[in-house]
């Protein structure tokens, strides 16, 4: 699965649309997933984060 957070889990979620005339329309809503670079136990390592994450501090780039 390419884009689900590495932190989190966030991941894609499937939805429906609906106009004002009930036209049905399926989507998804998609999470905006990064590749950053991030220090895990000291070492530097790439992972794909989402932007929540990013902002809230739960990892620290570098």
């Amino acid at each position: 699965m390419s884009r689900v957070c590495e932190i989190c889990g966030k991941h894609p979620v499937a939805s429906r649309t609906v106009s004002h005339s009930h036209r049905v329309v399926n989507r998804q809503h998609i999470p905006n997933i990064q590749d950053v670079y991030v220090v895990v136990d000291g070492e530097r390592r790439k992972m794909k984060v989402c932007t929540k994450c990013m902002k809230s501090g739960r990892v620290v780039r570098g």
